[in-house]
């Protein structure tokens, strides 16, 4: 046997004295104290720092469990395993046992994300797809014994990587049902995130605790709606900050013509571009208008739209009349009546009105003699 196996048979032969783990890692949740073919001996001392729990387990049956502090590994502190293995008071032989060290700190930012989009029947957008990512926090619960026997087993050094698949795949389900059942309409989550992010935390409290595992913290760090929903949205946007559809449309009317005086070489039709623009402003001007009122142009209950109001009265034509060889004037139709029938006109009285090359008498204009017929004869 070569001098190496010899020492490395001798220090495997030698009892266990201290047993205790410093954490280097950012991820690890359990570790099992190496222990070999090595017993540890009776008086061993055992140091557990903050963060930290040992669980003593012999042959897959949970001990005794010490939180941190140093301690004197004697049947005095271990009641547990002297029971299990049947001790009797003040036995002082080496023993083997394993013992298993639980990380008990906070695991931080832990990701999640939607992998594929969340359909969703938004209040104000109807049918939805939506993606969501965010992160979470965990610890193992005070009872360590959970967490090892229902994630870690016998792995003697379990990281965050072998439970983190299946702590997001609870996430996304419970996302996926959260939002749905919480109506929120998609543009007010922005407004609601911290109330939505601590309803989720306290929705997934059970799902977590099953594993042994509390979640301490969970975050929704952004919501997004698909590319072309978030381009509408901007347009729309757009048009609530122009405000007057006219005017903005008018500026770029006028900028148009601008620009195309001044690149007369790559203005093109001139003309052509300005009835282009001028049609593109009419059509703004109509869209601008039913903006305003947004009942225009719409039909309700299948009805027709209402008639358009009848065009202005042509303009009544007057005359003016030479009574007692002064001129008076002008008088309209109806007025013109109303003095024939006092007598104030006869059918010889001379009258004029525009078009007329001359005075004339009235019962000789078309209009005005059919008046005549209408008087009465004298009494």
């Amino acid at each position: 046997m070569s001098i190496f196996n010899k020492i490395k048979q001798k220090a495997f032969s030698e009892f266990i004295d201290i047993i205790e783990w410093t954490d280097d890692t950012s991820d690890t949740m359990i570790w099992r104290f190496p222990r070999y073919n090595s017993e540890i001996k009776n008086g061993a001392q055992l140091t557990v720092r903050e963060t930290q729990v040992a669980v003593l387990v012999n042959e897959g049956q949970f001990a005794d469990i010490y939180q941190p502090g140093r301690y004197e590994l004697t049947t005095s502190n271990m009641p547990i395993l002297t029971t299990i293995r049947g001790w009797k008071y003040g036995f002082n032989s080496p023993f083997k046992v394993d013992v298993y060290f639980v990380n008990t700190k906070q695991f931080l930012n832990l990701k999640w994300g939607t992998a594929n989009p969340i359909m969703m029947r938004d209040p104000e957008f109807g049918p939805i797809r939506m993606r969501a990512f965010g992160s979470y926090c965990f610890r193992v619960e005070s009872d360590p014994t959970k967490f090892i026997k229902n994630v870690a087993g016998t792995d003697g050094n379990f990281t965050t990587d072998g439970i983190s698949e299946q702590l997001r795949n609870f996430v996304i389900t419970k996302f996926t049902d959260y939002l749905g059942e919480s109506k929120i309409a998609a543009l007010d989550l922005a407004a609601n995130l911290n109330e939505f992010s601590e309803g989720l935390r306290i929705a997934l409290k059970d799902d977590f605790s099953d594993y042994g595992i509390e979640i301490t913290k969970f975050l929704v760090e952004n919501i997004s709606l698909p590319e072309a929903v978030e381009e509408a949205l901007d347009r729309r946007t757009s048009m609530g900050v122009i405000g007057n559809m006219t005017a903005y449309t008018q500026m770029q009317f006028a900028d148009s013509l601008k620009d195309s005086a001044n690149n007369p070489a790559g203005g093109g039709n001139l003309a052509g571009d300005a009835m282009g623009a001028g049609i593109g402003l009419a059509m703004a001007g109509q869209m601008a208008g039913q903006m305003m009122n947004p009942q225009a142009g719409q039909f309700v209950g299948g009805q027709q739209p209402p008639q358009q109001a009848p065009p202005p009265m042509p303009p009544q034509t007057t005359y003016h009349v030479a009574v007692g060889g002064v001129q008076q004037g002008p008088y309209p139709v109806a007025q013109i009546q109303q003095m024939i029938q006092q007598g104030q006109i006869t059918s010889d009285t001379l009258v004029w009105t525009a078009g007329m090359p001359a005075w004339a008498a009235a019962n000789s204009v078309a209009e005005l003699s059919q008046l005549f017929g209408a008087v009465p004869p004298p009494l």
